[in-house]
């Protein structure tokens, strides 16, 4: 199976996000650039979370949803929702009503303060763990790296739930920690180039 296809628009994109237009969109505008924001890195390591077990698309088609349920994923405002709380989310179809999933958002919540207060900020924190890879080579259709295994390991060290290596492999690969953008694709070179332009946290 070729790793590429050919878009309507005659370039080569990442043969995985052909699936579905929700694919396509994440894929072209979102997947492999790097970022920097607490807020988003915050965000996409819950709903990372919340896929364990389930398709990436089950969760970008509710991702407002979640969005508005987990307060657009303000860490802060997220580390003070209580039992009440659960049981609100618990009841909201717009999301994955998972009960340990949405109590290891919120216990994640109160490490992500706490790891800001070691830190300064998420970005410094996750960005120490960037896999050394060269950016020339080839993807490498991968589910893990020693990075990812490391970063998940300090994780749950520091209490974090739902953090394993292949989800945090994920996470790292989405928010452009790593270029896995196929070596045809179109987009590899706009992921290198940014990481490239990068300063990092």
């Amino acid at each position: 199976m070729s790793e590429t296809y050919i878009s309507e628009g005659g370039k080569a994109r990442c043969a995985w996000c052909q699936a579905t237009p929700q694919y396509v969109a994440y894929h072209e505008n979102e997947w492999g650039y790097p970022v920097t924001d607490d807020q988003r890195l915050f965000e996409k390591i819950c709903l990372e979370g919340f896929q364990s077990g389930l398709s990436w698309l089950t969760i970008l088609v509710k991702r407002d949803n979640f969005r508005a349920a987990f307060a657009n994923f303000d860490f802060n405002l997220v580390a003070k929702f209580t039992d009440d709380d659960v049981e609100r989310l618990m009841l909201d179809a717009g999301i994955v009503r998972h009960r340990g999933k949405i109590r290891a958002t919120i216990n994640n919540a109160k490490q992500a303060q706490e790891v800001m207060k070691e830190f300064g900020s998420l970005a410094h924190y996750f960005w120490r763990f960037e896999p050394k890879r060269d950016e020339a080579l080839a993807s490498e259709f991968m589910a893990t790296c020693e990075e990812s295994v490391a970063l998940s390991k300090d994780l749950k060290k520091r209490g974090w739930k739902f953090v394993g290596p292949t989800t945090m492999y994920a996470f790292m690969q989405a928010m452009g920690m790593v270029n896995d953008h196929a070596q045809s694709c179109a987009l590899r070179v706009k992921s290198m180039e940014l990481r490239a332009g990068l300063v990092r946290p």
